[in-house]
């Protein structure tokens, strides 16, 4: 068996389908994985061109048997067996983010396109309900597949801290559904009772459009309060887990929430949204919470670090039910079944 898989994302590991394209490059057990890149940075119209066209031409090039497009993208015409991943539906789910009319059209082609695949994979039930309602796939053609967590998420609290004081820490995007002004002001809820605490926030906007909310000003009347920590390496990313006080994500959707998943590997006890897939992934191990309430997560927050020994012990327990080493098995499996057929 051949499998062509649209690398578009390989090597981009600051991102959730990089990460997960990577995943599945090393870990597929016992298949011939033809791994197609595109040259160079191609853009929007040279995405659209190697999705539709330069990628399923290579496969045909290299006798793929199948086509995996392991994100929201497959190409509408082919000639042979297809697998797309979807990992949420954000374009159709939240009206914020549909875009200018070319996305849109982006967006409904390839809605068009998987309703087609031989398989969708989902990355949770949450998303195979989106997948079921919105692109009205096939319910027997939709598999939800876990990701994974890897194994340097770990507790360890035996090196210093990265900071020199107390800290609640967030990583995770600042985009709008992500909510962290909410957290911003939870914080400033919680630090008339927790002084001594910091708020360590990761990461930048990536525009100064109404999409990236300018956390900086939002968290001015806090001053030292809130420290913003810029892009962060995956090495350092790992230890700001693992010495945190709490980690907290009040996102209003997500797909899976990884993030949040390596926290409670940390043994960082979470506060966490109830929305959407994170229920899934939290289960008991984090205190879930309507994250549309700043009171809410401020009374969440005191909570978990009254009773931070038992999340602490209980978030690498869950952890473990999630391996990178499952999600390729099971994608494996997908792949036999529809070459079975």
């Amino acid at each position: 068996m051949r499998v062509s898989l649209n690398g578009y994302f390989l090597g981009q590991s600051h991102t959730g389908s990089g990460q997960y394209v990577s995943h599945l490059v090393h870990g597929l057990p016992g298949m011939d994985i033809h791994v197609g890149r595109p040259r160079g940075a191609p853009g929007n119209v040279g995405k659209l061109r190697w999705e539709q066209m330069t990628w399923p031409k290579l496969a045909r090039t290299v006798h793929a048997d199948l086509l995996h497009g392991p994100y929201f993208a497959l190409p509408l015409r082919r000639d042979r067996p297809t697998v797309v991943t979807i990992h949420d539906l954000i374009p159709m789910v939240l009206p914020a983010y549909r875009g200018s009319p070319l996305v849109r059209a982006y967006t409904w082609l390839q809605a068009r396109a998987c309703r087609s695949a031989e398989a969708i994979v989902v990355d949770s039930d949450s998303s195979r309900q989106d997948v079921l309602r919105l692109i009205a796939a096939p319910p027997d053609r939709v598999h939800t597949v876990y990701l994974g967590v890897e194994p340097r998420y770990k507790p360890d609290r035996s090196g210093a801290s990265p900071l020199d004081r107390p800290y609640v820490f967030y990583i995770g995007g600042w985009d709008v559904r992500k909510n962290v002004p909410g957290l911003i002001r939870a914080f400033e809820r919680l630090s008339v009772e927790h002084p001594e605490l910091v708020r360590a926030i990761a990461g930048d906007r990536h525009s100064t459009s109404a999409m990236y909310p300018d956390l900086r000003a939002i968290a001015a009347p806090l001053g030292e309060r809130v420290r913003f920590l810029g892009f962060v390496s995956e090495r350092d990313k790992v230890a700001l887990l693992q010495h945190a006080e709490l980690f907290v994500y009040p996102s209003l959707y997500e797909g899976f929430g990884l993030d949040a998943l390596n926290a409670l590997a940390c043994g960082c006890p979470v506060v966490c949204s109830d929305a959407s897939s994170l229920p899934e992934v939290i289960g008991d191990a984090g205190l879930l919470v309507d994250a549309s309430s700043d009171a809410a997560i401020a009374r969440a927050m005191s909570r978990a670090l009254e009773d931070s020994e038992p999340l602490r012990e209980a978030g690498p327990r869950q952890a473990a039910k999630f391996t990178w080493e499952a999600t390729a098995r099971q994608t494996a499996a997908i792949y036999r079944e529809i070459l079975d057929r």
